[in-house]
Parts: structure tokens; sequence; C-alpha cells
């Protein structure tokens, strides 16, 4: 596939609507959302499993019964979950290698359970 080069940050693509700076900052703030409503299912580690890391981001994760789905975000977002009961770990769970495609098929089957069992 052709690559398509564009001349600015790649935060500042935009479809029109919205930028991917944008669109990822969403995404980082549903996800925190999600982690808060759902605080005996949700973690959260500065270190990955091996204890290795990122200077500036921490893992956050949810164990669905579809599948573990993590991200990683910026530690400005740490502090949000603070006065949460959510689990802070030393290290995160050791990862299960699902991608951004198992991430979307986990979080839609989860829905479809919970939408049936409502």
């Amino acid at each position: 596939m052709p690559k398509l080069v564009i001349p600015c940050a790649t935060s500042e693509v935009s479809d029109g609507y919205h930028t991917f700076g944008e669109l990822y900052e969403h995404r980082c703030l549903l996800f925190m959302a999600l982690l808060k409503a759902h605080p005996k299912l949700a973690w959260r580690a500065r270190q990955h499993s091996d204890g290795s890391g990122e200077k500036g981001w921490w893992i956050g994760g949810l164990r669905l019964p579809t599948g573990d789905i993590s991200y990683h975000l910026p530690d400005v977002h740490w502090p949000v979950l603070d006065s949460t009961s959510i689990e802070t770990l030393d290290r995160a769970p050791e990862w299960d290698g699902h991608t951004s495609a198992d991430v979307i098929q986990r979080l839609d089957q989860w829905l479809k359970l919970s939408a049936n069992s409502a």
C-alpha cells in the first residue's frame, strides 16, 4: 500500500470534524470513564508485566468475560483514578497478545452479553 505523507503533526490531521489528537483524547477519557464505571473489572499499572515501561505513560485495563483489553494512557490522566477503588498494580498482568482488532471484538461481544443480561 502506498504511504501518504502529510506535512503536519499526526495529531493535527483532521477528517473535517475532529483531529486525531482530539479523537485520541476522547478515547483516553472514555476508557477512563469505563474503568471508573466498572472498578471490579479494572486495573492500572505503571509498568508492563516484565517491569518495562514508557516514561510519561501507564497502562489501564479491564478483565472482561470476553477477554482482557488494555490501553497505554498519558501520565496526565493517572490522578483522575486516584480516588477510585480501581486496583493499582506494581506491574500489569501478563499481556495475552490482544490487538486493536481484538479489543474491538471483545468490547463488542461484552456489550452484547451485557445487553442480553439486562
